[in-house]
């Protein structure tokens, strides 16, 4: 970690820019997959693999003109992503998921208690889910949790943009509610623009939860007020817990009415 992520303005110990403890408890929350929910044995796979992304992402940006006069066109048909990259990743992969990733315990405590309270939870990730993703939510018994999960080959455009945020809100099984508290936490730059860029499409807020210093970096840009940041999935836990807890004690200690006798 930078010497001035540890120390400096959004250090650890600086308290500035860590998980407000006193933020209202979500009732939505849609996680990330790889570098959140499970993490690659080999961490310079996962740098690879998110490296990859990157380049899809910014050859796509060169193309995107020319792609939105497409889809102007009249009677013009919607294509699948072809998505070569991802598919000759997994294609050439010769280990299962299980010798490939660990699952993050400490994450899947949070998923529990989520679940325990009612919270609806989505995957988004931009990972192909035929042949990796499904796979990956079966094999470490994830996938129980969630009611919806977006795979990149699901929509046409990956992280950031917003379109697998928006398509996870629109799967979860219920319309959205004006009271209605949406996270999503991820561990990359792009989670945090997607929740922004999504928030931007509903016209109501998405609190992006940075999980980790790659994230938190988003944070130096200054333009994402509401951005909160889990520097560890043990912090992320913790607040969590005092939410709950604390909606809990609320409920418990609010006046009864008084009854004249």
């Amino acid at each position: 970690m930078c010497a001035w992520l540890k120390y400096g303005k959004f250090g650890i110990n600086s308290g500035d820019a860590t998980l407000d403890s006193n933020l209202t408890a979500p009732t939505i929350v849609l996680f990330d997959l790889d570098g959140t929910l499970v993490h690659h044995v080999n961490p310079r796979v996962l740098q690879t693999l998110e490296f990859l992304d990157d380049c899809s992402h910014r050859v796509a940006r060169l193309v995107a003109r020319f792609r939105l006069m497409r889809r102007q066109c009249v009677g013009a048909p919607t294509r699948t992503p072809k998505l070569f990259v991802h598919r000759v990743i997994h294609r050439v992969r010769r280990k299962s998921v299980e010798e490939m990733l660990v699952p993050c315990e400490t994450l899947r405590s949070v998923l529990e208690r989520l679940r325990a309270n009612g919270v609806l939870l989505a995957v988004v990730s931009n990972g192909l889910g035929r042949g990796y993703g499904h796979d990956v939510l079966e094999a470490f018994d994830l996938k129980k949790y969630f009611s919806a999960c977006v795979f990149r080959e699901d929509v046409s455009r990956g992280k950031p943009w917003p379109d697998s945020i928006m398509a996870a809100l629109g799967g979860i099984g219920r319309d959205l509610r004006a009271r209605d508290v949406i996270w999503y936490v991820g561990d990359q730059r792009k989670d945090i623009d997607a929740a922004m860029a999504a928030s931007v499409n509903l016209v109501r807020p998405i609190t992006p939860v940075a999980l980790g210093p790659r994230a938190a970096l988003r944070a130096v840009d200054g333009d994402c007020p509401n951005l909160q940041i889990a520097w560890s999935a043990h912090e992320l836990d913790r607040v969590t817990a005092d939410l709950f807890e604390a909606e809990e004690e609320s409920a418990v200690l609010s006046p009864y009415p008084v009854v004249s006798v």
